[in-house]
């Protein structure tokens, strides 16, 4: 038997070939604190943590970045994720309030975080935290420090300069626990101490790296056997030695091991190879976003949908069977109904299905039609010349048509304390943080449908429910409204309105004084007021979950297009079509719409901005550029065309002449140049190749 696992086990040492995935997923609390003690005692690594959950759509949106990140600094640092719904513990333990929530660790101490999907403050603190872990990865051992002063100060003798050590010593063993205090100068005290002697005399004592750099995982891998014996025959006897005994060194001892060793290498290369398929899994999901992704062409695009909710891939699914298409370009958050996390039962045909479903069900369909996707944010928008161009963080895209279908952000209450605790249990999206409140009291205030969603989400963990309303009926549908005042774990507050959020200081572990504990200020209470007598009321919670409306995402469109004078925010469109007041700028769902703003009327309106981006395009000749231009230089080069051609190529927007033709061309030559180059190609890779014009 002890035989048959240490064939196992070399035969997968071999196999996985010491591999980690560049993101880890952390299982269990054991294998947490294994991580933080491994890094903090073996390879001064920072660990970068993600506390993450799958219904949150912010999470979703940084998980590409923090991925790319991880890939970037491999070697220099640890990535690794926390699902916040199954590792309660853990978020409990560093106080995480909202998602999703970045912890960076350095020698199994947190030294910072922050909460939001801010890819700039991911890279801005990674790179703190690892110029940290480097700066002090630093050792002075008491003899260096003795020749030291033997070279520069004489008059100190031994013990003098122990004396001076034992200080670096104290300043090492303060930020640590008892269990890990040891007799050495390590770290930043280190570091210190060597700083200032140089200062002092103008030079500084010899330093060691108190860690050896760590490979990457494709650097990890064991030798091969053959490359460990490839010594050539006129060695020396004593170099012979020396590789035979490093060869041996570097291979597995198996004759060595105890059988506790074997079980527990085998448990330990099982994990690594479950981490590394999930990895793959995951390299997968990245790999079909990058097939689908926008790449910048010659040509302008005839349709680009800014927004990616059931307006805009309602608008992508129709535009591209249309041929058109499009390009939706914005964060894959999925619009409002992502967040839900209740089953969506009022969309006709859909039972059972989740809003994260429905949603992803839909940009499949977009997909399978030919749509690009460009996860970006856009700033601006310019109509000041033609095409339109539509900016975003990294890149700027020509487009012939725009379909604004950005959706809406929630409102808040604006009382106090508010600000101050978002992130520290005062929130907009039940789905995303509710579980971080299993067991406790939390808060709901509004009284439409979406409040009515996230009671009944959060009941599902929460101690108890807290509706506040500031009526004595709810506007939401009667059958939500029914559920909610029919569930044993709510209860409503009826005609009462928020005055002020309370919060109150927690221990959570982090800081880097012994015990490794700071404070937090989180929720403690809610001050209500009755509309009625005015009357104060005081309600001890840990959560206040806010859910009384949203405000149109449209700010990116001042001064380009108008407003609707009734309607703060919210973009005017010419009914009954979804034209806007720019030519070739149309609006769907929650931009345009304040009176419905339901998921099945956002997909309508982005189908019929769709079918109006269509006849927009054909009434003013603008076909497919790229294709038509490719089309005539090929009958130029086969002979087929009369040899007309214009000087300067012929513009679609100046030429009104030929719009019933559909014929136009916007490229300068440099793009005909490009674009017969590819044509030559193709036709010398395969001259029988038959070229439908």
């Amino acid at each position: 038997m002890l035989m048959q696992r240490c064939f196992l086990i070399f035969a997968v040492l071999i196999i996985s070939a010491w591999a980690r995935p560049v993101v880890r997923t952390i299982r269990d609390t054991s294998q947490f604190d294994k991580l933080l003690e491994k890094h903090a005692t073996e390879t001064g690594l920072p660990v970068i943590l993600d506390f993450y959950s799958d219904s949150c759509g912010p999470c979703r949106m940084i998980a590409p970045a923090f991925k790319k990140l991880a890939k970037e600094y491999e070697g220099r640092a640890v990535f690794a994720k926390v699902d916040v719904n199954r590792q309660h513990e853990i978020s409990g333990r560093y106080g995480v309030r909202s998602m999703p929530t970045f912890v960076f660790i350095v020698e199994g101490k947190k030294v910072n975080e922050f909460s939001g999907a801010g890819e700039q403050q991911l890279r801005q603190f990674t790179e703190m935290a690892v110029n940290k872990a480097e700066r002090e990865n630093v050792k002075l051992e008491f003899d260096d420090l003795l020749q030291f002063y033997a070279q520069n100060d004489a008059m100190k003798d031994e013990a003098a300069v122990n004396t001076v050590y034992q200080k670096c010593v104290e300043a090492t063993n303060k930020k640590r626990l008892k269990k890990n205090k040891k007799e050495e100068c390590v770290g930043r005290p280190a570091s210190e101490m060597a700083r200032k002697l140089k200062k002092k005399y103008a030079m500084a004592p010899k330093t060691q790296k108190r860690f050896a750099p760590q490979p990457k995982s494709d650097e990890a891998k064991p030798s091969s056997t053959k490359a460990s014996s490839g010594s050539s025959s006129s060695s020396s006897s004593s170099s012979s030695s020396s590789s035979s005994s490093s060869a041996a060194a570097a291979s597995p001892n198996l004759h060595l091991a105890t059988k506790e060793d074997l079980l527990a290498e085998i448990e330990r290369r099982l994990e690594a190879e479950m981490e590394a398929a999930e990895e793959d899994e995951t390299d997968d999901d990245d790999d079909e976003m990058t097939k689908h992704a926008w790449v910048k062409g010659d040509f302008p695009e005839r349709v680009t949908i800014i927004g990616a909710g059931p307006a805009g891939l309602s608008a992508a699914i129709y535009a591209a069977r249309a041929g058109l298409t499009p390009v939706v370009v914005a964060p894959p958050l999925g619009g409002q109904l992502q967040g839900k996390g209740v089953d969506v039962e009022n969309y006709p045909g859909l039972a059972n299905m989740t809003g994260p479903g429905v949603v992803n069900n839909m940009r499949e369909q977009a997909i399978q039609f030919g749509t690009k996707f460009q996860s970006e944010e856009v700033l601006s928008v310019d109509t000041s010349k033609r095409p339109i161009l539509v900016q975003t963080n990294t890149t700027s895209i020509e487009t012939h048509t725009v379909i604004v279908a950005t959706g809406a952000d929630s409102k808040w209450l604006g009382v106090k304390g508010e600000w101050e605790l978002r992130g520290g249990g005062v929130s907009s999206c039940a789905t995303c943080d509710g579980f971080l409140f299993k067991d406790e009291h939390v808060v709901v205030v509004g009284g439409g449908d979406t409040a009515m969603e996230d009671a009944l989400v959060l009941a599902r963990t929460s101690k108890l429910v807290t509706v506040v309303h500031r009526r004595d009926t709810f506007r939401a549908s009667k059958t939500m409204a029914e559920r909610v005042l029919n569930h044993p774990d709510i209860r409503v507050v009826w005609n009462a309105t928020v005055k002020e959020i309370n919060g109150a200081e927690i221990s959570v572990e982090g800081g880097e004084d012994e015990g490794g504990v700071e404070t937090r200020t989180v929720v403690s209470n809610v001050v209500i007021t009755d509309v009625n007598s005015g009357a104060d009321t005081t309600l001890d919670c840990a959560a206040v979950f806010v859910a009384i409306g949203h405000s149109p995402n449209t700010k990116f469109l001042e001064g380009v297009v108008d407003y609707n004078p009734e309607h703060k925010g919210y973009l005017l469109t010419s009914p009954p079509s979804t034209s806007t007041s720019v030519d070739g700028i149309f609006a769907a769902g929650d931009s345009a719409d304040a009176i419905y703003r339901q998921a099945i009327t956002s997909a309508g309106s982005g189908a019929a901005a769709a079918l109006d981006a269509e006849r927009f395009l054909s009434e003013r000749g603008l076909g497919n550029e790229e294709a038509e231009f490719q089309a005539e230089l090929l009958r130029e080069m086969m002979g087929e065309s009369e040899g007309k051609e214009e000087e300067g190529g012929y513009n679609a927007y100046a030429d009104s002449a030929n719009a019933g033709r559909g014929r136009k061309e916007s490229s300068k030559v440099e793009k005909k140049e490009k674009v017969e180059e590819k044509v030559e190609k193709k036709i010398e890779d395969d001259e029988n190749e038959h070229i439908e014009l």
